[in-house]
Formats: structure tokens, sequence, C-alpha cells
């Protein structure tokens, strides 16, 4: 009994050792661990006689695309390409309606066809409100040259009043007729420019603010099992699945009175555009971006000299073109002039003919006839020319007399 009670007690120390000396190894392989990581995050050192100088590890930076960041890959055929065809977004653009002004029964119907828009749905949409600050600067451009257009034709017309009135050759129903048409164009014109202006104060002093309604319509092939086609069929298939999934919404929020249109790819780029550049897209629209060559990796500056030549063409034209315009319009009045003076002068042209003729068939009428003829038309023409005289001055009289008129009632005003 003694002997079996001692073998036992020897066993328990034996196994006590043993766990002790587990422990222990277990201890020293953890202590030894947490060294070496910490030696392999401290940098090492060189000795050099009594000092120690530290060398930095080196870090090194993994060049990344700025498309790794994007959550596209591509636009293609009205559609948004994600994860390398992983999946594909098709986009609706909605026209909103002003829900507030409906009367009830106008609220009802539109509720009901929103009831019904929601319950046709097979497949998870998303609801996009995109807000964008509408640039004015392309609608004023088109207004300034309409109204440098106008303004340019009551130059015009302008010129072509004052040689009018100059030439005094129209009467007075004409100048009336002509200055008429020329005080509406030099309305206008102002009425042109007063838009402009008030247009450019307004987009000054406040931003001018356009909410688009957009539904986003996903799909996934791996849902469908296209695992055995190619990416071209994949794609021909989303599009065609995409296209029936947004036709069928449009034809159900026609129910509710909210017109739709699948966007193509260009309002596409637009809308990521103006999603990822919020501020930018206020300064520079996308047409600009794409004129400044943001989609470029380098670009380069136009030759001075090159620039300098294209402007001094561009100054030539116009200024040829303006001189071809000025002259045409002075030739056209020196024709006017001479038609105007010859219709002036058409009975003496008649006469000095007639005389001709005369002279020349003397011998065949008779010489007392012939000379009968001539003093005829000579006493004619000394009577018209009377008239004439007399008539002019009649009108000059009556003219002084109603300047006369005109100045005393001025002094007396």
């Amino acid at each position: 009994m003694d002997s079996m009670e001692t073998l036992r007690m020897i066993l328990m120390f034996i196994i006590i050792l043993i766990i002790i000396l587990l422990v222990a190894l277990v201890v020293v392989y953890f202590s030894t661990k947490n060294k070496k990581e910490k030696k392999v995050g401290k940098s090492d050192r060189i000795s050099t006689g009594e000092e120690e100088k530290e060398i930095p590890k080196s870090k090194t930076f993994a060049v990344q695309s700025v498309m790794d960041f994007m959550e596209f890959d591509r636009i293609e055929d009205n559609m948004i390409i994600q994860k390398d065809g992983f999946k594909y977004i098709m986009v609706i653009e909605c026209q909103g309606i002003n829900y507030d002004l409906m009367s009830e029964v106008e609220k009802n119907a539109v509720e009901e066809g929103f009831i019904q828009f929601l319950n046709t749905i097979r497949h998870p949409v998303q609801l996009y409100v995109q807000t964008r600050t509408i640039n004015l600067e392309n609608s004023l451009q088109g207004y300034r040259d309409r109204v440098k257009q106008i303004e340019d034709d009551y130059n015009k017309q302008e010129m072509r009043y004052r040689e009018m009135k100059s030439s005094g050759n129209y009467t007075k129903e004409q100048l009336d007729q002509v200055y008429y048409e020329l005080t509406k164009q030099r309305n206008l014109t102002e009425y042109g420019k007063d838009i402009i202006y008030s247009t450019e104060k307004m987009s000054l002093n406040k931003n001018v603010l356009n909410q688009n309604y957009y539904i986003i319509v996903p799909y996934i092939p791996e849902d469908s099992g296209t695992d055995e086609f190619d990416k071209e069929e994949i794609t021909n298939m989303a599009f065609s699945e995409l296209y029936t999934r947004c036709q069928s919404i449009i034809r159900t929020l026609a129910g509710c009175e909210v017109n739709g249109r699948i966007l193509i790819s260009e309002e596409l780029v637009e809308l990521l555009y103006v999603a990822y550049n919020r501020d930018e897209q206020e300064v520079f629209g996308l047409d600009k971006a794409l004129r400044a060559g943001y989609d470029e990796l380098y670009s380069t500056g136009e030759d001075v000299l090159d620039k300098k030549m294209r402007i001094l063409d561009e100054k030539i034209e116009e200024e040829a073109f303006n001189k071809a315009n000025e002259k045409v319009i002075e030739a056209q009045s020196a024709k006017e002039k001479a038609l105007q003076k010859k219709e002036n002068n058409m009975d003496n042209l008649i006469d000095n003919l007639a005389k001709l003729i005369i002279e020349q068939n003397t011998d065949a009428v008779g010489y007392d006839v012939a000379q009968d003829a001539i003093n005829s038309i000579n006493e004619e023409k000394a009577e018209r020319n009377a008239k004439k005289k007399q008539s002019k001055e009649g009108g000059t009289k009556e003219d002084g007399k109603e300047k006369t008129k005109r100045r005393r009632t001025t002094k007396t005003a």
C-alpha cells in the first residue's frame, strides 16, 4: 500500500513537470515571435563607430487608373456597362407633373396610375433626382448673334434712308414708309439688347436650377443563366431585355400622365458628367469640357503666328464683306439717280428725238410742214417748262410759309 502511494505521487510529480515544461515552451515561442515582428516593423540601423544611423524603410506606391475608381466601364448602345459586363443599366428620363395644382379627381387618377406602376414592377428599379444649374451662356450667345444681325440690317436700312432723303428724288410717302420700317427695326434692336441685359443680370444674381427625374433600370446576366454565351451575345440580350423593361415602364407611367423616354448614349455621358462634376458643370458644361480636351492625355497650344494669321484673315474677310455691301448700295443708289434723272428728262428727250425725226424727213413732208411741226414742239416744251417753274416756285413759297408758321408756333410754345 505504501509502495502504491509512493508510485502514484511520483507519477503525479512527473505529470506536473511535463505540464510546466509545455507551458514554458509555449511562452518562449510566443515571446520570440513577438520580438521578430517588432524587429520587422523597426527601421534598420547601421553602426559607424559610436553613432548609429537609421535607414527608413522605402515605400512603394502602385499606379492605378482613374477608371478603377469609376463605377462603370463604358457606355455602349444606350447602356451603362459595369464590372466588365456583370451589370447593364438603362436610364429613363421622366417629365414631372404639377401635382399640387391638380383637382382631387386628377390626383386620385395619378395615384391609381402610380399604384398600377408599382404593381407591374417585376425587377428592381431606382429613382434618381438630379438637380442641375442651368447655364444660360449658350442661350445668351444665340441672342447676341441674332441681335447683331438685326443691328447690321438696321444700319444698312438707315444708310439707305439717308441716301434717299439726300437725293431728293423720292416722294414724302415713300420716305415715310421707309422711316416707318426703320423705326420698327430700331425698336426691335433695342428690345433684343434689353432682353440680353436682363437675362445676364438675372443669371449673375442667382442660380437658375432645374430638377431632372430618372428611373434606373438594371439587368444582371448571371441571374438569367447566360454562362454559355459570349460577351457580344450577352450584350445583345441585355439590350433587348432592358429595352423591353423600359418600354413597359414608360407605358405604365403614361397612366399617371408622366411622359418618359430612354436616354441615348450622349445623354448618358452628360448624366454621368454632371453626377461626378457637381461644381465644374456650373462653369464648364460637357460640350466645353470636350472642346477643351479634358478627355485627352495631353494637349498642345496653337502656334502664335498661325493664330495671328487666322485672326487677320477673319478681319480681312469681314471688312471686305462690309465694303462690298457699301459699294453695292452706292451702285444701286447711282442707278436709281440715273433712272430718276432720265424719267424727269423723258419729255425733253422725246421732243428732241421727234424734232430729229422731222428734220430727217423734211424732204418727204415739205419744208413748211416740218418747220410748223418743230415750232409746235418748241411751244409745248416752253409751256411745260413754264408750268414746272410755276409749280416749283409755288411749292417753295408754301414751304416757306409752313416753316414760318412752325417757327412762330415754336416761339409761342
